[in-house]
């Protein structure tokens, strides 16, 4: 499939720079995939969508505090982001790492800009990624905690994160999250309110959960010519006993399944054994392209995308492509926000 088929243009305006004030205030599309007829609500509409029977899959993923800043000796600046522990090492991508050389110690700056601690750089990998070993006793997650910032994708501008922190660290991060180790959110999340969740399960709807770590990769747009020569990102999730027999219950009683983002589609369509779902932990690499077949997912709440990603690739999956690019031009039309602090979508 040729990738520019996934291609339009969003006004940068649109793209949200901030959350909305009150995490239930954006706007909701409810996209019929049957008939692809659209209806403009509000996100604290969301349960009335759904029904009794049905059960609502949400990831509990919590987002690292990954991205971090540090000095060279020489003074220059460096900005980081932490993917994941390896043995004593960081695995980590560096922004302005060209002259840094192997053995050389940078100092970890806490969220004042003071030394924190340093760390060694072990490693030079491929595409700006290091082995760096910090000289602290503390593990990963303390240190990000001093050090750390919510990791903003890179089309959310800010000149000084430290400004921004005391929004961006409770606001990028959804309210059920459980289990540290993404370094991304899984954005459809975080419109959820602890209301919003008590009015779905007072309409006796089952809330289930899955752990996905997104990682760097949820963001990467894909730059072959085709969706079949791009290489997908893996990431790490589980399923556990508990929340299987949730999933499995609902789909014997003939309840729909409705993931809460991407993220829980890829978990839920991985672990797929026939109409039921498996427990397991692993990684998922799968790749949901126009023409797959749903397994699990009846439904999907999710934010808008970006163009000639993989993840609007997912959604015209599961829609139809002609009808999903119907609805984003409604969406900009009608001034949606758009990406990780935008609004959202109901595809139903």
């Amino acid at each position: 499939m040729d990738v520019e088929k996934l291609n339009y243009y969003l006004p940068s305006e649109l793209i949200a720079q901030k959350p909305a004030e009150k995490r239930d205030a954006g706007k909701l599309l409810a996209l019929d995939k049957r008939t692809g007829s659209i209806t403009d609500t509000a996100f604290k509409r969301i349960a009335d969508y759904l029904n009794k029977g049905d059960c609502l899959v949400i990831n509990n993923t919590k987002v690292l505090p990954a991205k971090f800043f540090a000095h060279r000796k020489s003074g220059a600046k460096i900005e980081g982001l932490f993917l994941q522990q390896q043995q004593n090492n960081w695995l980590v991508l560096l922004k302005n790492s060209a002259k840094i050389k192997q053995g050389e110690t940078l100092d970890f700056l806490d969220r004042n800009k003071k030394p924190f601690c340093p760390a060694q750089a072990v490693q030079k990998l491929s595409a700006g990624q290091w082995l760096l070993t910090p000289q602290s006793y503390l593990i990963a997650e303390d240190i990000l905690n001093n050090i750390g910032f919510a990791p903003l994708p890179p089309y959310i501008k800010r000149a000084e994160p430290q400004i921004e922190h005391n929004t961006d660290s409770p606001r990028y991060q959804t309210v059920y999250a459980k289990y540290a180790g993404a370094v991304a959110a899984p954005t459809a999340g975080l419109h959820f309110t602890q209301e919003i969740l008590n009015q779905i399960s007072e309409k006796q709807i089952a809330i289930a959960q899955i752990t996905l770590h997104v990682g760097e990769g949820t963001f990467l747009p894909v730059k072959t010519k085709t969706l079949e020569e791009h290489k997908i990102h893996s990431e790490r999730f589980s399923l556990d006993e508990q929340n299987a027999k949730i999933i499995n219950d609902t789909i014997r009683s003939g309840g729909k399944i409705i993931a809460v983002g991407t993220t829980t589609v890829r978990t839920l369509e991985t672990v797929a054994d026939g109409r039921k779902v498996k427990p397991q932990i692993g990684q998922t690499d799968i790749f949901i392209t126009p023409g797959y077949e749903f397994k699990i997912t009846d439904s999907i709440i999710t934010n808008f995308h970006l163009p000639k990603s993989t993840l609007l690739a997912l959604v015209g999956a599961f829609a139809g492509l002609d009808k999903i690019m119907a609805a984003y031009r409604h969406a900009i039309e009608n001034n949606y926000r758009f990406y990780s602090y935008g609004d959202c979508m109901f595809i139903f």
